[in-house]
């Protein structure tokens, strides 16, 4: 079976990306398969920069078709903040939990009508013979004022999209797939992807 290889370790991305591109019918691998690849700093100053140094790092350890995302929340209060640096916001040791507390200690008092924000995630796709491509998907909202529910990871509890009365947290993981800023990107490379699996 044709193989796809995430360039994560994170459980919750890659059973997202399982179900958002099971269209595909390839077997999506992340990279607790490939020990070899080891730690990749992601150390470019955009989200595009880090996720084309993943797909590309990955490519290069293990010969395969591989798929790098890199995402980040962007308040607009906070001038974009904390975007490429939203898993390690709250320093060292980040944990989601300490994120979130983070981010709304620095939203506290802030309006509603001033607590616009959007996620934003980027994908970069490299496979053999030089292919390269990439995406994009954006889901807008507002940040809530304290965490609301239980599912999701990341900034989820804390984030309202656009139109919805529940916090991606408090959405299905169904729902969720529905309107993310990672569902969106995925569906605008899926033409791409699946015309290039067709074709090997």
């Amino acid at each position: 079976m044709k193989k796809l290889v995430l360039a994560t370790n994170n459980k919750h991305k890659t059973g997202e990306f399982r179900s958002l591109l099971s269209s595909l019918g390839v077997e999506i691998v992340a990279l607790d398969h490939f020990p070899q690849v080891g730690e990749i700093v992601e150390d470019a100053g955009t989200l595009e920069g880090n996720a084309r140094k993943k797909a590309e790092e990955v490519f290069r350890a293990t010969n395969l078709p591989a798929l790098a995302d890199d995402s980040g929340l962007e308040v607009y209060y906070l001038n974009g903040e904390p975007g490429v640096f939203s898993s390690r916001y709250s320093g060292p040791g980040a944990t989601y939990e300490s994120n979130c507390r983070k981010l709304l200690l620095a939203m506290r008092g802030v309006p509603p009508r001033r607590r616009a924000a959007r996620f934003r995630c980027v994908l970069h796709f490299v496979a053999p013979d030089g292919v390269h491509a990439s995406g994009e998907g954006i889901c807008r909202g507002v940040i809530t004022e304290s965490p609301r529910g239980a599912n999701g990871f990341g900034y989820d509890p804390v984030f309202l999209p656009e139109g919805s009365v529940k916090t991606l947290a408090e959405l299905t993981a169904g729902e969720k797939n529905s309107l993310s800023h990672r569902a969106r990107a995925c569906k605008s490379m899926e033409p791409f992807l699946q015309s290039y699996f067709r074709a090997q």
